[in-house]
Formats: structure tokens, C-alpha cells, sequence
């Protein structure tokens, strides 16, 4: 059943701990800034003009975002696949959210902000890689920040060896997308030919 009122859908649960509440901040803390520059890894939760929503992922070596003060970050946009999806959504809504993951670590850490987009040279060229600087920098005035629990994490054993999956027991990215839009050649030579295409663009093209 349907709820039509935030209230209904409360009255099934218990209150929500003090603590919950309370660690909602403002600003980046030196707790935030030390889990921000260990993340190799955050989700990037974007809204369009009619409130689609899109989440894209986007990593680098830790400390890729950079704390600019205890309100502002900068996120290096690298090269993908120019959908622009989420840059596109920027422009048009700039409400966002942030999860920072940690390899080994169940606790995340949340942002919710508003972003905008800045071609700064200055600090385009502090997030230089291999020669190469990002085309644009997504800026996130932060306002909200907390500390999530591990839960989620304990539950699925994101990080535990044990549970990891053989990447092998389904096809290659490639194979998967040119099946769901029926273009997958008829010869497995073809096939296999663009599967290493694909890793060699990984490899030319990170940054």
C-alpha cells in the first residue's frame, strides 16, 4: 500500500536515535577532511530540471577531491563516455549528493549540497594527471555532512574477500551492451576483438 503521509510511514518504525539527529553538520570538519582524503571512491547522486534522478560513479587516487574550505569541494571531472549526464543535470538543478567510500571501511560519509561547474585554470591545474587536466571541476558547496553506519556494508560483505564474485560468470561489459541493443556481431572473433578494444581504451583513456 501506497503512503500519503510521511507520518504513516514513521508510525512503523521506532524513533529516530538522538545521535542521528545531533551528527547532521554544516560544514566539512577534520573528520570529514580526513575520511575525504582517503577516498579513492563517491557516487555522485544528480536530479534533472523535471527531478529524473542519475547516480554516477567517480574515482581517482585518495585525496582526488579536494577540499577547498569547510563548506566548498572540488571533484575533477575525467574523461568517460560523454553522456555528460551528470554535468548536464548540474547545469539544470544543482541539488546533489555525495557517498565517500573507503576500501576496508564499513562507515561512508554523506554530502548534500548544491554544485556548479568552474573551467578555473588555477585549480584545474592542481588536478593535473599524467600530463592531462580535467575539462571542467564540479564545485559542491556543502550543506549537509555526516557519518553513516556500517550496516549496509556488514550486511552485503562489500569488502570481505570471502565474498567476492567471479567477474567471469557474466559477459564483458561490451558483450552485454551490444546484446541489450541487439548489435553483438555473429562471429566470436569480432566479438572478442572489441572486448580488447575496450581495455585498451581503458588503459589510453583514464585521463
Amino acid at each position: 500500500l501506497a503512503f500519503a503521509r510521511d507520518g504513516e510511514l514513521r508510525a512503523l518504525f521506532g524513533e529516530t536515535h538522538p545521535l542521528a539527529i545531533k551528527k547532521e553538520l554544516r560544514g566539512i570538519d577534520r573528520y570529514a577532511r580526513d575520511f575525504i582524503a582517503r577516498s579513492p571512491f563517491l557516487c555522485l547522486a544528480t536530479h534533472n530540471a523535471e527531478g529524473k534522478a542519475d547516480v554516477s560513479p567517480r574515482g581517482d587516487p585518495p585525496g582526488f577531491v579536494q577540499v577547498l574550505d569547510e563548506k566548498t569541494l572540488a571533484i575533477p571531472d575525467r574523461p568517460g563516455n560523454n553522456r555528460l549526464d551528470s554535468l548536464s543535470n548540474i547545469i539544470a538543478n544543482p541539488m546533489v549528493g555525495l557517498l565517500f567510500l573507503i576500501p576496508g571501511y564499513d562507515d561512508t560519509y554523506r554530502i548534500n549540497g548544491t554544485a556548479r561547474l568552474t573551467r578555473d585554470p588555477e585549480l584545474l591545474a592542481k588536478m593535473e594527471v599524467n600530463g592531462r587536466e580535467p575539462k571542467v571541476a564540479i564545485l559542491v558547496t556543502v550543506e549537509e555532512a555526516f557519518l553513516h553506519c556500517a550496516k549496509a556494508f556488514r550486511r552485503s560483505k562489500l569488502w570481505d574477500p570471502n565474498a567476492r564474485q567471479d567477474r567471469k560468470e557474466m559477459p564483458s561489459l561490451a558483450r552485454m551492451i551490444l546484446d541489450q541493443v541487439n548489435e553483438r556481431p555473429e562471429k566470436e572473433e569480432e566479438m572478442q576483438a572489441i572486448d580488447r578494444e575496450l581495455e585498451e581504451d581503458y588503459k589510453k583513456s583514464l585521463y
